[in-house]
């Protein structure tokens, strides 16, 4: 569900944070369709036997997997103004993995606006710091400053 706000509501929100959101697990079963869709089986994210054997102990979510969990938990906790035609991802400026997400564990995410910058009439370019928290860990998962381009109906 994504929220929504007045414009000059959105536009007056650098230095707000959102969150944090809903805590979702991150299952074998996850991680396996990840590895399909990227081709990447390193055996530390699909062997649960191999894993074992590892620090880790279990196999991990693919980094990249964690980092595109973004696109799911951000919506729900972070609002984007009315009127919106459509918003495009539109990169990464920093982005850290501070620590693996084992397999069943529950992230969550926290959202903080960095800045909002209107490159076009009606399109505006936002840098959203994310941190992804791990239940029951004390360093998350990633932090990154990812930014998105907004485009206002006319």
């Amino acid at each position: 569900m994504t929220l929504s706000i007045p414009k000059d509501e959105y536009l007056s929100s650098v230095g707000t944070e959102y969150g944090p959101g809903e805590w979702f697990t991150v299952d074998q079963d996850r991680i396996d369709l990840f590895a399909k869709a990227t081709d990447d089986f390193q055996f530390i994210h699909v062997d649960p036997e191999r894993a074992k054997d590892t620090p880790f102990g279990t196999t991990i979510a693919h980094g990249f997997l964690s980092l595109s969990l973004l696109a799911a938990l951000v919506p729900k906790i972070q609002p984007k103004p009315e009127n919106i035609k459509m918003g495009i991802n539109y990169g990464i400026d920093k982005l850290r993995f501070l620590q693996p997400v084992k397999v069943d564990s529950e992230v969550r995410a926290r959202t903080k606006i960095l800045s909002i910058d209107e490159k076009r009439p009606g399109q505006f370019l936002t840098k959203t710091e994310v941190t992804i928290e791990i239940k029951g860990e004390e360093k998350p998962a990633l932090i990154v400053e990812w930014l998105g381009m907004t485009i206002l109906n006319d």
